[in-house]
């Protein structure tokens, strides 16, 4: 790491000031009880600064979500005169940063879809989950309430979207939570579940949906929801024939599609969605993270025109019956607008593909390490699967991955790792950078990554 210029770490009694306050009132998500956080002061680009001057390359975006990068003032000019403007008005009614917002989104699905404003990724998943069972509802199928989702897939921390989240560890404790939410294995094809290879597999991971969807009655099945690529799960890849079939599936027996771009939409996957990669047209999308940029909380529920048109009309209780205080705020879309406005007119979009590719071909020099197991990208993000063997792929020890990550940490990187997932299988370290990384910049993290690697 390095020290930023002007900046003076000397107020020592200021900065312990801090530290007592945040371990005496600070929460912190995610983590056990931590005495010493990093206290980030400030960011620009792809960097972050802590409080004591020392700069970061946020591998990370944050939380997957900074994807134009740090100390964009045109966010913050928009959301200031917005806020000018009018600061607040419910969506019972509307305001225009809504309207041009939602006809953005549904330019970018290149289709007619109405949309839903919330604050969260789970919020949006939440408001999905109950437009699906109101539909199946209005058209005579009350039994229609099931949802399919995978093991290792993480939908949000609500009790709804936690029910459709597969990470185990994440439900311990919380449970029962919200029936009606099956779970299938993933596309895991470093570790299939079904003992195959890919290409001599008959797409069994895609298969399962039709022979799940069978058992529990078809009858009983309202919706798949799924990511393009399992993230926060351990970034997980599938074949290109996957999401096609899915949907073939899900057609086949009247089951809708949700597809939840939280994390790979806004142009992460080197398309506007990631579902876009595979040829799919989802009936419900969701989305949040880097549809602001992470500069505002911000997320939406896109229907179909025709699906959510059986909601309009007068009879009773047709409408959808769902509020949200603060979810469509004036100032996040007109942020939000600028945000994807800014990403067409820069070209961020292709640049994330061709940085993604960059990535993905720089990463393949750890190939060979012996603790690492598998590389795995998508789009501008990665997934390096730490291993303690590579023929018997017995998953690293937590201990390894720590001190890979406090290593990168001490020389200015800061990854991620899919944490609090499958018992056992929390070995995948994630990466997730800024668009406006440059190359320079890429090469800094393969080359802070094999050196904290070499300290195993």
């Amino acid at each position: 790491m390095s020290k930023k210029d002007g900046v003076n770490p000397g107020q020592k009694s200021d900065r312990d000031a801090i530290f007592a306050k945040d371990r005496t009132y600070m929460w912190h998500h995610m983590t056990p009880f931590n005495p010493n956080p990093l206290i980030v002061a400030e960011g620009q680009g792809s960097w972050i600064t802590d409080i004591d001057g020392n700069r970061y390359l946020d591998g990370m975006s944050g939380l997957w979500c900074v994807n134009i990068g740090y100390g964009r003032e045109e966010l913050a000019e928009a959301a200031y005169e917005q806020m000018k403007k009018m600061p607040y008005y419910p969506l019972v009614q509307s305001h225009v940063p809504a309207i041009e917002l939602a006809a953005k989104i549904s330019e970018w699905l290149d289709g007619e879809y109405r949309i839903v404003f919330s604050n969260s990724g789970s919020e949006a998943n939440e408001v999905a989950f109950k437009i699906i069972r109101q539909y199946y509802h209005s058209q005579g199928q009350t039994n229609r309430y099931k949802v399919i989702s995978r093991y290792r897939a993480y939908h949000g921390s609500s009790m709804g979207a936690l029910a459709a989240t597969g990470q185990s560890i994440r439900k311990l404790t919380y449970e029962p939570l919200v029936p009606g939410f099956l779970h299938v294995p993933p596309p895991y094809c470093y570790r299939c579940p079904f003992g195959k290879s890919y290409g001599s597999c008959n797409l069994e991971c895609a298969e399962v949906f039709d022979e799940v969807i069978n058992w529990e009655g078809e009858e009983s099945v309202g919706a798949v929801i799924m990511e393009p690529a399992i993230t926060g799960g351990g970034v997980i890849v599938p074949p290109p024939e996957y999401l096609p079939r899915v949907q073939e599936i899900c057609e086949n027996r009247g089951v809708l599609l949700h597809i939840d771009e939280v994390i790979c939409g806004a142009g992460r996957s080197g398309r506007k969605f990631g579902h876009q990669n595979f040829g799919v047209k989802p009936d419900v999308v969701t989305m949040a993270k880097g549809f602001t940029s992470g500069y505002l909380p911000l997320s939406a529920t896109a229907v179909k025109a025709d699906i959510a048109d059986t909601f309009m009309g007068g009879a009773a209780n047709q409408h959808f019956r769902h509020i949200n205080t603060f979810g469509g705020n004036p100032a996040a879309c007109a942020l939000a607008l600028t945000n994807l406005n800014l990403i067409e007119e820069e070209g961020l979009i292709q640049r994330a593909e061709q940085l993604g590719m960059e990535m993905s071909s720089k990463l393949s020099a750890l190939a060979d390490h012996p603790h690492v197991g598998d590389v795995r990208c998508f789009g501008f993000l990665a997934g390096v699967e730490l291993v303690e063997d590579r023929e018997t792929k017995e998953p690293a020890s937590p201990g390894k991955v720590t001190q890979v990550m406090g290593e990168c940490k001490k020389r200015g990187l800061i990854i991620g790792k899919n944490g609090d997932t499958t018992p056992g299988f929390n070995n995948v370290l994630t990466i997730s950078p800024p668009f406006c990384t440059t190359s320079e910049e890429i090469d800094f993290i393969v080359r802070v990554l094999q050196e904290s690697l070499e300290t195993l």
